[in-house]
């Protein structure tokens, strides 16, 4: 009985400090009397929502449309060159630091330049997407495949194993959980790219929508949309948990009784 209580618990504990903190939202603007253009109260928000919900469903559509394609990518992209990298030791050496070289420069100074190559639109939201997806996905995977014990592989090649039966056989299995689990960051950090771009340089999405709406001081409006974008990110972050449940089960062990 107690087992059914705590896993109930635990299933409405985000449903429980969700409204907790939207009450203490609400609460503390009306006590404090902040106007909107400043912090406007959950129940203005709702009512920006509801006034100009055509405007955040089609602009929500297509912020999700340029996040996944350039998640896609990096899924794709980075998988290939996480098996690369930690294929070869030497290959580690020489790419990881240029990755991280790169990692370091903001992407938001990336977007000028894929507006001249690409032009304002959805292209420089995908790539940014890709761009800041990718090297976690690069990283976990080449950190699976780097770290599998020496004796393992000493012991594999006694046996007469090549080094493409380790990377099949025990690398690659080996390297899904830290795949899976590379998912739900990437997928979060591509909703941040999707949103940089829009806001620098597009014609449509939640990015561009937000910035319009702060320019004519619509800050209630803002606040809609990062609400919407809140939304669409928990629900992509439980999808590729899912996901790293249902295919790497096996890899996470319960800590409860």
């Amino acid at each position: 009985m107690s087992a059914g209580n705590d896993s109930f618990g635990l299933k409405a504990a985000p449903w429980i400090y969700t409204i907790a903190l939207f009450a203490l939202w609400e609460a503390s603007v009306w006590i404090f009397k902040i106007p909107k253009f400043i912090l406007p109260a959950p129940s203005v928000v709702a009512q920006a929502t509801i006034e100009y919900w055509p405007a955040i469903w089609k602009n929500s559509l297509q912020t999700l449309f340029t996040t996944t394609a350039g998640f896609l990518l990096a899924v794709v992209g980075g998988m290939a060159l996480g098996l690369l990298v930690g294929w070869s030791r030497s290959i580690y050496a020489g790419l990881y630091p240029l990755m991280v070289g790169f990692n370091s420069v903001p992407k938001v100074a990336v977007v000028p330049i894929l507006v001249i190559w690409f032009g304002i639109g959805t292209i420089p939201a995908i790539l940014t997407a890709f761009l800041i997806a990718f090297f976690p996905i690069v990283v976990n995977v080449a950190t699976g495949l780097a770290t599998i014990e020496p004796e393992l592989e000493d012991v594999l090649r006694a046996l007469g194993a090549k080094k493409m039966d380790i990377m099949l056989k025990v690398g690659i299995p080996r390297a899904l959980p830290y795949f899976f689990g590379s998912l739900k960051v990437a997928i979060t950090l591509a909703f941040v790219g999707s949103v940089v771009s829009e806001t620098v340089a597009a014609n449509s999405g939640v990015g561009h929508m937000m910035l319009a709406a702060q320019s004519q001081f619509n800050v209630p409006l803002v606040f809609a949309g990062l609400l919407a974008l809140a939304v669409e990110g928990i629900v992509m972050y439980a999808i590729m948990a899912w996901l790293e449940m249902r295919m790497t089960g096996w890899a996470h062990r319960s800590t409860f009784a």
